[in-house]
């Protein structure tokens, strides 16, 4: 059952990151294309990991993949905003079409 539910996620995880890279062609400016991107890394790689950690069963390695996960859901949209941010205060602005 725990297999199941692993594979479950790690599939629902690739499939999100396939179809969140796919919209990132959709958008056609800096802000929302990064907006985009973030989710995709944040969401995707919460799922891939859930499921490793059920698949694996509760060991080391699990341990340190919950860790990992732990520090990439803090970091991950920190970074996002810090680059968007400086690419607002350098004066990038999206054009008016």
């Amino acid at each position: 059952m725990k297999m199941t539910i692993g594979t479950i996620l790690i599939w629902t995880g690739i499939i999100f990151i396939a179809l969140g890279v796919l919209s990132i062609y959709r958008f056609k400016n800096f802000y929302p294309r990064i907006l985009v991107a973030s989710k995709i890394d944040t969401v995707g790689n919460i799922t891939l990991m859930l499921g490793v950690v059920i698949k694996n069963g509760f060991t080391f390695f699990s341990l340190k993949v919950i860790l990992i996960l732990a520090i990439m859901t803090v970091i991950n949209p920190l970074s996002t905003h810090s680059i968007a941010r400086s690419a607002y205060f350098s004066g990038y602005r999206i054009r008016k079409e």
